[in-house]
């Protein structure tokens, strides 16, 4: 950066415009998530415009596609969920135990008794739409899950409990199995998904070379 954008940078008139241009963004991502609740992926620019209270012109100002948001949307999903996981799995007695919880809750979702942004099946047809189109960008909105599994691993490597060759990348595996089954099983339901989740965790575990204990524990309801 310059000497003269480090100055524009200090400038009270840039820093509001910069703070009103953010908080516009953080109400439109919030409408497109309440419509994608609503109707699922198919509300259109103008839909997003009312529901937000914003004109047309303002929206193309930010994005440049309906598309665009809606990797914004995705992207603000992940960190919510991170954050929600993490918050709920805290107490749990150890970084392994905050894994099951992450893998076996994440794959309750398409058991049709957790609401879900949309449903199983419009979460999924939109996702891979985007990852055709954007897969750089999918890639980044999946981070924050794929940094919260990671720092699961890394904990539980540093206590001796698993030995993952690379902590990134089978973090990053371990998303991209539970994203497959959990896509898969959107548009085929099955009556035992709790069955299912415990077989992802188990590849998962031992994969990473860990052992299966007798029981795991959940954090409370």
């Amino acid at each position: 950066m310059s000497w003269s954008e480090r100055a524009a940078d200090r400038s009270p008139l840039v820093q509001q415009w910069r703070s009103r241009n953010a908080r516009q963004i953080e109400i439109m991502v919030a409408a497109a998530k309440r419509l994608i609740v609503e109707k699922g992926a198919g509300f259109t620019t103008q839909e997003l415009a009312r529901e937000a209270g914003v004109a047309l012109q303002t929206f193309y100002r930010h994005f440049g596609s309906k598309d665009q948001l809606l990797l914004a949307t995705l992207e603000d999903l992940h960190i919510t969920m991170a954050e929600r996981y993490a918050q709920s799995a805290r107490d749990l007695p150890d970084p392994l135990a905050r894994l099951h919880y992450y893998i076996t809750t994440t794959l309750a979702l398409v058991d049709g008794t957790a609401t879900v942004p949309g449903g199983p099946q419009s979460i999924t047809a939109e996702h891979w739409r985007l990852h055709q189109l954007f897969p750089e960008e999918m890639t980044l909105a999946a981070k924050p899950m794929v940094d919260l599994y990671a720092r699961e691993l890394r904990a539980a490597k540093e206590q001796g409990l698993i030995s993952p060759s690379d902590v990134d990348q089978s973090a990053e595996l371990m998303v991209m199995l539970v994203r497959a089954v959990y896509h898969h099983y959107a548009f085929m339901p099955q009556s035992q998904p709790t069955a299912i989740a415990e077989h992802v965790w188990e590849l998962c575990l031992q994969g990473i070379g860990g052992r299966l204990s007798q029981e795991t524990p959940r954090p409370p309801e």
